[in-house]
């Protein structure tokens, strides 16, 4: 069973009308220990969930890992991955932040109490309780 993830990106850089024109990116530039450790677990047909930084707030779209991680090739870091990722659907409305902080079941979610990591894993029970809020 593939593991669920959660990819923050800020939308000025690279939005998720990117990786759909794209068709695949290379997801790198993570640099928080924590974001890479969790980065460094991601494996070939997990998924991934789309969130947009800044103004939007709010998971967008759904991804696929096409590979496991690897080393970023572009930097002289051993401690340093990439993945490389391709668009598996838009959603047809976003899930806010702010809807995702009211959910009482949802409150332990790494995105609210982590607000600063950028890569984290989304857990079975929390996978279920977001694909109910984006029905």
């Amino acid at each position: 069973m593939p593991r669920r993830w959660l990819f923050k990106t800020e939308p000025d850089e690279y939005s998720y009308d990117d990786l759909e024109r794209d068709k695949k990116t290379v997801w790198e530039g993570v640099s928080n220990n924590q974001a890479l450790k969790n980065l460094r677990e991601v494996r070939l047909g997990d998924h991934v969930l789309i969130y947009h930084t800044g103004e939007d707030k709010a998971i967008v779209g759904l991804a696929e890992a096409m590979n496991d991680a690897y080393p970023d090739p572009k930097e002289n870091d051993e401690k340093a991955v990439v993945v490389d990722i391709k668009p598996k659907r838009r959603f047809g409305r976003p899930v806010t932040l702010a809807e995702i902080k009211a959910s009482e079941e949802l409150k332990e979610f790494d995105l609210v109490r982590l607000p600063r990591l950028s890569v984290m894993p989304v857990s079975n029970e929390y996978w279920e309780v977001l694909q109910e809020m984006l029905k």
